[in-house]
């Protein structure tokens, strides 16, 4: 039974690793950031306590461990941490213990185009580990997933105001990929060789189709507004010049995405139909 440590348990993507390594018949170590988290992956094996960016607080936390998968990363910056504390040198510490460990193989969650887009705030921590980890002696993949289904909440938040608001045309495409089906795809990576990998669900959708998605989850028309796309590029260049570096990250990054197509294997079969009906339930 090969053993996998996860970095990251607690998130999104995290949780739905824990519990389908599990049913692949791994055993799983999880690292949590206090004690108090335990119970959000109580299917896990073994819970480690410990803080990614105190690396004084990780020893031996790869000790006995084949595989490493981090979900690593931070959207918004918080608690005075900087996407560089966290998405690089956190995971860089991490990538120390593994290979102090003989470790066998570590596997890294970034997002999709990261590696085109190294000029957003965002992507720049990220890259800069996904080098280091490429030089390293250890086996390695890098997972590249598109948004994730609970990123487009969003849609359907603005869809439940009856209205949608989009840059330009709204044929701008993506295929967003579910929690479980992420977890399914990163879990069969285990036993494959490949070294970078960008990864969506199985629709290719436009703005303009997710939005009415969102609509039709809710019962109700919606009204989409399309904004001239050079509004999209002054408000990049305004948060870039006149907001701080923990404000303009995620919005820099949401402004440049919605911008082109970004499409990656398709994989899996949940639909975003599906979970829109669900999130819909709970806001009626």
């Amino acid at each position: 039974m090969q053993k996998v440590l996860v970095a990251g348990a607690t998130g999104y993507l995290g949780r739905h690793l824990v519990s389908e390594l599990k049913q692949k018949g791994y055993w799983v170590r999880a690292l949590v950031r206090s004690a108090k988290q335990q119970i959000q992956v109580s299917a896990a094996d073994e819970i480690f306590v410990g803080q990614i960016t105190k690396p004084e607080t990780l020893h031996c936390i790869a000790d006995g461990i084949d595989v490493v998968i981090s979900a690593v990363g931070i959207t918004r910056q918080k608690d005075g941490l900087t996407y560089m504390d966290v998405d690089y040198q956190g995971n860089a510490n991490l990538l120390h213990e593994a290979e102090g460990s003989g470790v066998k193989k570590f596997i890294y969650i970034s997002a999709i185009d990261g590696d085109k887009n190294r000029q957003l705030k965002i992507f720049q921590a990220k890259e800069r580990f996904a080098d280091e980890l490429k030089r390293a002696s250890i086996d390695s993949t890098i997972v590249r997933p598109n948004g994730y289904f609970s990123d487009m909440g969003d849609f359907l938040n603005m869809a439940a105001s009856g209205r949608i608001y989009l840059f330009g045309n709204g044929n701008v495409k993506i295929n967003p990929i579910s929690g479980g089906d992420l977890a399914n795809f990163i879990v069969s990576l285990i036993a494959q060789k490949q070294s970078d990998v960008a990864v969506g669900g199985p629709e290719i959708l436009s703005l303009n189709q997710i939005s009415h998605l969102a609509g039709q989850a809710l019962g109700r028309e919606i009204k989409i507004t399309h904004l001239p796309d050079w509004m999209r590029k002054i408000a990049i260049v305004l948060v870039r010049n006149f907001t701080s570096q923990k404000t303009y990250g995620p919005i820099e990054f949401f402004l440049t995405f919605m911008g082109s197509d970004h499409i990656g294997q398709s994989v899996g079969n949940e639909c975003l139909i599906d979970f829109y009906i669900e999130e819909a339930k709970k806001l009626n």
